[in-house]
């Protein structure tokens, strides 16, 4: 157990010195943050009363959506299944109140085709985030009216403590949640189902299931059937997600301590113990692509439990949760470096990036989207399931690039997707060197479906350019390469008898301004690729002041 102390204390250390010094950002990383619709805490904000808020209300999204990305964020967990409504048209159940105040009532358009689509055409991912078992108090549950599942399935429902819930211990609940799953993975371009709630009530000290233990527990004691029940709802889930589209990912929000560690107390507020989560497991096993953990606190509550969680991933993601609202003073208010190192944390533990609770408490706290840019200041790829048993696409047709004015017209041949697979996307690379790296975020260009790019870029010295094809399970190809050196007839360098000791840094720029080319030489200025016409150079001394400054003609 030393040995983790001592690790914790070397990320913490690791952790610091990359806010210190900032550290690369890496390719892959998941950047998620959960929008809630329940009691329109995110969104909507505007009730669908007249046709004109339809508009308004789609709008109110939409602008969310762009500080979202401003932001990098890649992945959003949409609330889908708010207390046992959806807000997409279901034949399973009702369409929830927040869109029109009135249980189900349309708003006039589908919320979450129209979720997707506008975060597809931003990058990033959309998750269908299910409430699993709650359904809401016995006023919401009269709110739903006739189609409340109390009232049409009571053997699937348990009353607790005034509140309402799926029935765990019945094995036809994991076969009703599953027909939701199955609603929506068929009928919409989702790329992850994520559980919510896929785990007994907080406090279960008279929680009435001893009949049910009775009659189902085959000889198992309370606890172990009732981590089985759990245990085979998630089971289910995945295996009817994976059989109508393999490459969806299935994710869970397991409480944020799994259980106590020999030198961390969960104080008796743990997945596996208190909820009759086996989480860990399910990864083990095969049951979830994601685990998002619920870390909603500081300190030794977060640090060591970060950890457990990633040494036990089998080789899956791992994406804390991160409680960004605690920066509000009504939360808590924790200063602005806490979650800074946070995040900053679990990057150095390994895992697989972070989700931040909730949408509003980043875009409307100034501290917490200030510290969200100064850690994700770039952006990134969602990772993809390596472990999915599919090879990688097959790379692009040859690359193509011609000149017009001052962009890059880029074609490349496209690569068909498998059968009932979503479109390829290509990423597009470029980089000044003379060969394009890419494992560099930097010299991610674009991502798009279409297999031609009108890029404005202001360089066109030792330009290079990749393009890559990647599969819906986020695999991607090796590379077709260009360089820029196929612009010009001749291949030939431009010589300049500059004086250049070693270590000075020399710019050149065309007439609108543009720095097109900057770099270090020892005796001689040698610069491949530019094209003919007039550029101004400068020599800059290790101070960083202009030693010399000429035009020349190319």
């Amino acid at each position: 157990m030393m040995q983790k102390v001592i690790k914790i204390a070397l990320l913490l250390l690791v952790s610091v010195g990359a806010m210190a010094q900032k550290a690369p950002s890496p390719k892959y990383e998941y950047r998620a943050v959960w929008l809630t619709t329940i009691e329109n805490l995110d969104w909507p904000k505007t009730i669908v009363e007249a046709p004109a808020d339809t508009l308004a209300q789609q709008n109110e999204l939409v602008n969310l959506l762009d500080s979202l990305q401003a932001l990098n964020v890649n992945t959003v967990l949409l609330q889908v299944r708010v207390r046992g409504d959806l807000i997409y048209p279901s034949a399973i159940e009702p369409f929830s109140y927040v869109f029109t105040g009135i249980s189900g009532k349309s708003p006039g358009y589908d919320p979450l085709a129209f979720a997707i689509e506008e975060c597809h055409r931003r990058g990033m991912q959309l998750h269908a985030w299910l409430v699993t078992l709650p359904l809401g108090k016995k006023e919401h549950i009269k709110r739903l009216g006739a189609r409340a599942l109390p009232r049409t399935s009571a053997r699937l429902c348990t009353l607790y403590k005034d509140s309402w819930y799926m029935e765990p211990g019945n094995p036809a609940t994991a076969d009703y949640i599953c027909r939701i799953a199955e609603e929506i993975t068929t009928n919409y371009n989702v790329d992850g189902i994520h559980l919510d709630y896929v785990r007994y009530p907080d406090r279960t000290d008279g929680y009435p299931d001893s009949k049910l233990h009775r009659v189902y527990g085959k000889g198992l004691s309370l606890a172990s059937w009732r981590r089985a029940n759990i245990t085979n709802i998630a089971k289910k889930v995945y295996s009817t997600v994976k059989n109508i589209k393999p490459w969806v990912r299935v994710s869970c929000a397991p409480l944020g301590k799994y259980g106590d560690l020999t030198c961390y107390s969960s104080y008796g507020w743990n997945a596996y113990e208190t909820v009759f989560q086996e989480a860990q497991n399910w990864l083990r096993d095969g049951y979830m692509d994601i685990l998002f953990p619920m870390l909603y606190f500081k300190g030794n509550n977060f640090y060591p439990f970060v950890l457990d969680w990633q040494e036990n991933a089998h080789g899956r993601h791992i994406v804390p949760g991160v409680g960004v609202y605690r920066l509000l003073p009504e939360y808590g208010g924790w200063p602005s470096v806490e979650v800074q190192r946070q995040l900053s944390t679990s990057r150095s533990a390994g895992t697989a990036g972070t989700a931040l609770f909730r949408a509003e408490h980043i875009l409307n706290s100034e501290p917490a989207s200030a510290v969200y840019s100064l850690v994700y200041g770039k952006g990134a790829l969602v990772p993809p399931l390596s472990w999915a048993s599919v090879a990688a696409p097959q790379a692009p047709g040859s690359l193509s690039v011609d000149r017009v004015g001052d962009s890059f017209k880029l074609s490349w041949g496209s690569v068909p997707p498998p059968e009932k697979h979503p479109a390829t996307r290509y990423n597009v690379y470029a980089s000044i060197d003379s060969v394009v790296d890419i494992n560099n975020i930097d010299n991610l260009v674009c991502t798009t479906t279409d297999n031609s790019f009108v890029w404005e870029c202001r360089t066109n010295a030792a330009l290079a350019i990749a393009v890559t094809a990647v599969d819906a399970y986020g695999r991607e190809s090796a590379p077709v390469l260009w360089s820029c050196k196929a612009l010009n007839t001749s291949a030939e360098e431009l010589l300049l008898p500059e004086p250049c000791a070693p270590g000075l840094r020399v710019d050149i720029y065309d007439i609108y301004g543009r720095c097109l080319h900057s770099g270090q030489y020892k005796t001689r200025i040698v610069v491949a690729g530019l094209l003919p016409g007039d550029y101004l150079l400068k020599v800059y001394g290790r101070d960083g002041k202009v030693l010399s400054t000429r035009y020349f003609r190319r």
